[in-house]
């Protein structure tokens, strides 16, 4: 939505037709001024492929709409009507339904004027009113805000428009119109409303295969956000047709002859790449202007499935396949229900072309999306109904669902912003699961990828990979076509690099869900062994007691939650022991030390100025922190205290926020415990008896292996990670020291986070 002008401050925009532009190259937002589509021509254009659409509703929203703008002006001087009447106009084209071009009429009278929700039903019907209502919202969410709700709002956005989707048609038409006008607002609006359209409207296009829309809203933006590089591709374009003379009209007659010499009728419609395109293919593959050349393409057009494969193999036999570059979206259609053969020849006159060849409903569906399946769903308007159904009656709307099933079952915050934006953004792979099932990932997606997208549990059991039958590393990149077995164990713990390891927003939401899940287990059982310790100081027993009041006291749902809250020192087990027994009040008192309690304690101390009697405090499984290691702390309200490092990477996530620091020092108690455990990543030679020597070399030392486990393994090479008890950072470096002398250790360091 564009507001309008007598809305807002007038000074804010420069004067009609004082449109800025790049000093050389053509703007794309230069353009005149659309006449306004009369009433008549936008009902003819509806009824041109939907005979039976509601004239009368048509009319109605077309009057109370140019009624209800009244005077309102936008940014360039024109009446602010002409602008839904603009997006109704590209919703037409599209061959949506009444209801979607009455919304786009009425898409800013609730916004923008004295019209409510409640009139809009009254007048319109209430699947009018809820269309409207959905636009309504989109409008007031500002998704280029600082992260925190930038991140919330993102989350609204998807979730309203995978509801009805003709929600985000009307917003992408909205959002359209207003990037061909955008040359009349300053600058800095400019520069927001252009980046919001390249990271979030333009993918979401895409992701429910509206190509044609999400291209020019790629190309609008980049001619805002990066007017320089738009205008150097340009010169090397103009440069490429000099070189090349006329290519796209000698080279589509000469496929077309090819394919009909082999009895195929075949249409051809050639190309040539966008700037934007080009441009990313360069950030991409890291290639320099001189070397740009692929930058045509060629859609070949033929009557049925079986002729794609044959236009196929006659073009192959009629130019040299570039190896590599051949993508079978027809088998493996992608997850937008897009379906193609995609190819790269050296063509006529040795030019390397990229060809796509189709038949008319994928080339349809490929432009359209999503908007060609609903103007088929409601039987509109011209559709071969049995080609459309034999095109697959996939879901097109897969993408948006798998985005929406991250949001309801992840975490939130800054992260999933990126996961979104990421994987609206990338290219696919198609893996195989053994039984033959298709999953489709982002390129470079990995196994714990494939995992999750097979099955939450799969995903959390997984302890290693084969793929096509051979083991394999977890990081390894899957290609297309692989059969990937996850091998799964009885219970694994999340690994420390697992951001390295996935790419999929599913995976990285379901593993922090673990993380989260086995941290409260932890917080359990250090907050039940803390009340525990409390109580027989005091010369009491937890055995000996009921919680049930105690949890009503501290409105407490069970006793895990009283134990978790223990554990992260939301509640200190003095107050629930002094509650417990009210004769003991003030004679517990909890001092500025406390002992880390688990399975395995190491019995440390710390101490620091300022911190909250009786919080809990637990070590850094990221960097194992043990005596003699310079240490602080982070204090955070539903973990308590984390002792970290001086140097582990963890720190640098809380670099920004001063206010959870401790300055923490070890006790000489904990100086004189041999108590510590500390994480080593090895790298060892694949050879015989090699973890037999690691583990006499560990042992010599004077440490106590507790866990040992393979991370990747590789022909020559393998890496373990080995959790060794330890005396203190000194007997650490000694037991370091000693495995690199091996010849058979070719790295060994202290896990750092």
């Amino acid at each position: 939505m564009d507001q309008p002008a007598n809305l807002q401050d007038k000074s804010a925009s420069p004067p009609a037709g004082a449109a800025p532009k790049s000093s050389e190259g053509p703007a794309l937002s230069d353009t005149k001024r659309a006449p306004i589509m009369r009433q008549f021509e936008l009902i003819e254009a509806v009824k041109a492929y939907d005979p039976t659409a509601d004239e009368a509703l048509l009319n109605r929203a077309y009057v109370y709409a140019m009624k209800m703008h009244g005077s309102q002006l936008r940014a360039s001087g024109d009446p602010y009507f002409a602008h839904p009447i603009q997006v109704a106009g590209i919703l037409t084209d599209y061959r949506l339904d009444t209801a979607t071009i009455v919304t786009a009429l009425l898409h800013d009278v609730v916004e923008d004027t004295s019209a409510t929700r409640e009139d809009i039903a009254e007048m319109f019907g209430e699947e009018v009113a809820v269309l409207v209502e959905g636009v309504t919202k989109l409008s007031r969410l500002e998704l280029q805000a600082e992260h925190t709700r930038q991140a919330e709002n993102l989350r609204k956005f998807i979730l309203a428009i995978s509801r009805d989707v003709r929600v985000l048609l009307v917003k992408l038409a909205d959002r359209l119109h207003n990037m061909r006008t955008l040359h009349f607002v300053k600058p800095e609006k400019r520069e927001r409303i252009s980046r919001e359209t390249l990271e979030v409207y333009a993918p979401l296009g895409r992701s429910i295969g509206i190509h044609s829309i999400a291209a020019e809203l790629e190309e609008l933006a980049f001619e805002h956000l990066n007017a320089t590089a738009r205008v150097a591709i340009q010169r090397r374009l103009e440069a490429l047709k000099l070189e090349n003379g006329s290519a796209i009209e000698a080279v589509s007659p000469e496929i077309e002859r090819v394919l009909s010499e082999a009895g195929l009728t075949a249409r051809v419609k050639g190309r040539e790449k966008t700037p934007y395109s080009i441009w990313r293919k360069l950030q991409r593959k890291t290639v320099g202007f001189s070397s740009l050349s692929d930058i045509y393409g060629f859609r070949v057009i033929v009557e049925s499935e079986d002729d794609c494969y044959r236009a196929l193999g006659v073009i192959h036999r009629a130019w040299p396949m570039v190896p590599e570059r051949f993508k079978d979206f027809i088998s493996t259609p992608k997850s937008n229900n897009y379906r193609s053969l995609h190819t790269t020849v050296v063509g006529p006159g040795g030019l390397r072309i990229e060809m796509q060849i189709r038949t008319e409903i994928m080339d349809r569906v490929a432009e359209d999306g999503v908007a060609a399946h609903w103007a088929y769903k409601n039987q509109s308007y011209g559709f071969d109904r049995e080609a459309m159904e034999a095109d697959g009656g996939r879901d097109p709307l897969l993408n948006l669902r798998h985005l929406v099933q991250v949001i309801e079952h992840g975490e939130g915050g800054e992260d999933w912003v990126e996961h979104a934006k990421l994987e609206m953004y990338l290219d696919q792979v198609f893996v195989f699961t053994p039984k033959g099932t298709l999953i489709t990932l982002p390129r470079g997606g990995m196994p714990l990828d494939f995992a999750y997208a097979v099955h939450t549990e799969v995903g959390d059991t997984a302890v290693g990979v084969k793929i096509n039958g051979e083991l394999k590393p977890m990081r390894t990149a899957l290609q297309n076509g692989d059969v990937v077995e996850i091998i799964r164990g009885t219970k694994r713990e999340a690994p420390t690099d697992w951001r390295s390891l996935t790419v999929t927003g599913r995976a990285r939401s379901a593993i922090r869900r673990f993380i989260r899940s086995s941290e409260r287990e932890e917080f359990v059982r250090l907050g039940k062994t803390t009340l525990e310790q409390t109580l027989e100081r005091a010369g009491k027993s937890l055995a000996d007691v009921k919680l049930t009041e105690v949890l009503k006291t501290f409105a407490m749902p069970s006793e895990e939650d009283m134990f978790d809250a223990i554990g992260r020192g939301r509640l200190t087990a003095t107050r629930v022991a002094e509650t417990l027994f009210p004769a003991l009040k003030g004679q517990l008192k909890a001092g500025p030390e406390r002992k880390r309690i688990g399975e395995e304690s190491p019995r440390l101390f710390v101490r620091g100025g300022g911190l909250t009697p009786g919080v809990s405090i637990h070590f850094g499984q990221c960097c194992s922190p043990v005596p003699g290691d310079r240490i602080v702390g982070i204090l955070e309200p539903d973990k308590g205290l984390t002792v970290h490092t001086i140097d582990c990477q963890t720190l640098a996530d809380f670099a920004d926020d001063d206010s959870v620091w401790q300055d923490l020092q070890w006790t000489p108690q904990a100086e004189r415990s041999a108590v510590g455990a500390v994480k080593l990543h090895a790298t060892l030679t694949n050879a015989r008896g090699v973890l037999g020597q690691v583990a006499s070399v560990i042992g010599e030392a004077g440490g106590n292996i507790l866990n040992l486990s393979m991370a990747h393994r590789q022909h020559d090479f393998y890496d373990v990670d080995i959790d060794v008890e330890v005396e203190d950072a000194r007997h650490a470096t000694m037991i370091i020291a000693a495995l690199r002398a091996n010849p058979y250790v070719d790295t060994v360091d202290r896990a750092r986070g």
